[in-house]
């Protein structure tokens, strides 16, 4: 089996033949994109080789080997039939990446045969569907004339050749992939917000969301501006029943929409189990003709984006209940926080990440947040370090949102001394994670870290919940001894009077080569005696 590190090094070498002829948020499109063809073309001839042989093959080679001749025959149609069923798409032998690869070892690489395996692919079934339609074989990015850019792409196709995708397991390869969206998140900056949640927001928000749901088969996640569908994925590892979890998420960016889907893929989520959309979350309301309501909610939405705002939003069963108000056209964050808690189950848990200024904003918002507050809705507020978001230094917090809940208490938890710097960004670790997660399941004040305030105290603040209302973080100024202080004072002076005498005694000692030198001595002593 391939190690993680390796296959770390191998992909992350495929960067290294674009890196120079664009930028981050361009060459990880074709890296991840070639990746994930890979991981297609092998995963197909691997299911051939079992079909064939009830094993996995030891090599590649010796699986398109077997492809080749038994396409020759007369149960190539069988085969086809069977692949078709079981792995929704079908690759003939010549579109394979181990074909493709042959053929840039022996430079005769043809971009028309790889577009054509892409082809092939995207037009298999409705959830492959324009899956590569990013990554352009024909731009002059990749180089000057046909043969430069076919000799880039040739390149990468090497490259990646020594990543073992077939002998590596699911949960390997899906780490090695969200690495990889790293790695691109930390060149890219700030674009990075499109598509990035950081590891330690991302654990948080997810490990809360699922508390208490951990053991639910057939649970259903829901992120509304996936991205990635990194946070998505990460609730699986928090469930003892992670094959029957059901992902339901919606992107704007068609990039990050399809590099989502391929991330579902790669972590080896069944197609019949990924509901992505591409769309644009605000604007029209979706799901709406199948599942509407999820036991997990996790958002990371844009922060203070812009919105239409539009009259008509007023009827629109998302925003209807919050006194006839909508959030503002320039900050749209309470609209994406009611589009999520809209879809939410009474039993289930949302979180989001937002800006701080949600907490304590008025007009319309301070409307919409005091409604929420007076219905329960909100459980809990956490405020995290500043410069953890790589699209953003500002601070930002996660709002935990129940339905139906008994009481109005609300936990306020301050997180944001809780992280150790690295490089550009603050990073939180696992101690800071966990120490966040014991906060919050203890649910209980504890001195400078956290505040479980009642709905009289929110009520006594004016429905502000600017978080150092309620968890004082101030260190009390030590006590001045001024007895001590005045004996050191005194003797600081006394200091002082004994180096100055000594100074004016080798001043006097002085000699002079002139009658004016020795006269503008005395004056300056005279100067200094009076200082």
């Amino acid at each position: 089996m391939a190690e993680k590190k390796d296959l770390l090094n191998v992909l992350w070498s495929g960067a290294d033949v674009l890196r120079g002829k664009m930028d981050a948020n361009e060459y990880k499109t074709y890296l991840l994109g070639l990746v994930f063809f890979k991981y297609l073309s092998d995963s197909y001839l691997a299911k051939v080789y079992d079909l064939l042989n009830d094993t996995t093959p030891d090599s590649l080679d010796e699986a398109q080997s077997q492809y080749e001749e038994i396409m020759k025959s007369e149960d190539a149609e069988d085969l086809l039939a069977e692949l078709r069923d079981s792995m929704h798409y079908t690759l003939e032998p010549n579109m394979t990446y181990q074909s493709i690869l042959n053929d840039a070892k022996n430079n005769a690489f043809n971009r028309e045969k790889l577009q054509a395996a892409f082809n092939r692919i995207q037009e298999s079934d409705e959830i492959f569907n324009g899956l590569f339609s990013d990554v352009d074989l024909y731009s002059n990015r990749l180089g000057t004339g046909d043969q430069k850019q076919s000799d880039t792409i040739a390149e990468v196709i090497k490259v990646l050749d020594g990543a073992d995708l077939i002998h590596t397991s699911g949960d390997v390869l899906g780490n090695a992939y969200e690495y990889l969206i790293g790695q691109f998140a930390s060149e890219t900056g700030k674009k990075a917000g499109e598509f990035y949640t950081p590891h330690g927001p991302a654990q948080i928000l997810c490990r809360i969301a699922m508390t208490g749901q951990e053991n639910k088969k057939g649970l259903q996640v829901y992120d509304p501006c996936m991205g990635s569908g990194s946070l998505m994925l990460s609730c699986k590892n928090y469930s003892t029943e992670p094959d029957f979890i059901k992902y339901y998420g919606q992107e704007l960016m068609p990039s990050t929409y399809n590099l989502a889907r391929m991330n579902m893929f790669l972590h080896g989520i069944l197609p019949e189990n990924q509901h992505l959309r591409n769309g644009d979350t605000l604007d029209a309301d979706w799901p709406t003709d199948e599942e509407t309501e999820f036991d997990v909610v996790t958002m990371n939405p844009p922060y203070s984006a812009k919105w239409s705002a539009a009259e008509g939003f007023k009827q629109d069963e998302r925003f209807m209940d919050y006194g006839g108000k909508l959030a503002p056209k320039s900050k749209a964050d309470y609209a994406f926080l009611l589009h999520g808690f809209y879809h939410l189950k009474p039993s289930g848990t949302m979180a989001i990440v937002l800006p701080h200024g949600v907490l304590f904003r008025g007009a319309a918002e301070g409307t919409i947040r005091q409604t929420l507050l007076e219905n329960g809705s909100i459980y809990a507020v956490i405020g995290l370090p500043s410069n953890m978001f790589y699209n953003t230094s500002i601070p930002t917090c996660i709002i935990v949102l129940k339905k139906h809940r008994e009481g109005r208490d609300v936990l306020f938890i301050d997180a944001s001394n809780l992280y150790e710097k690295d490089k550009k960004q603050n990073v939180m670790k696992e101690e800071h994670i966990s120490k966040v997660l014991e906060l919050y399941k203890n649910r209980a004040s504890v001195d400078k870290q956290a505040y479980l305030a009642s709905y009289e105290d929110i009520k006594a603040n004016d429905f502000n919940l600017n978080i150092p209302r309620y968890v004082d973080t101030s260190e009390e100024e030590e006590e001045i001894d001024l007895k001590a202080l005045t004996v050191e004072m005194n003797d600081t002076n006394k200091a002082i009077k004994e180096s100055d005498a000594q100074l004016l005694q080798m001043f006097s000692e002085l000699t002079f080569d002139s009658p004016e030198m020795e006269q503008a001595m005395k004056e300056f002593m005279k100067v200094f005696q009076e200082v």
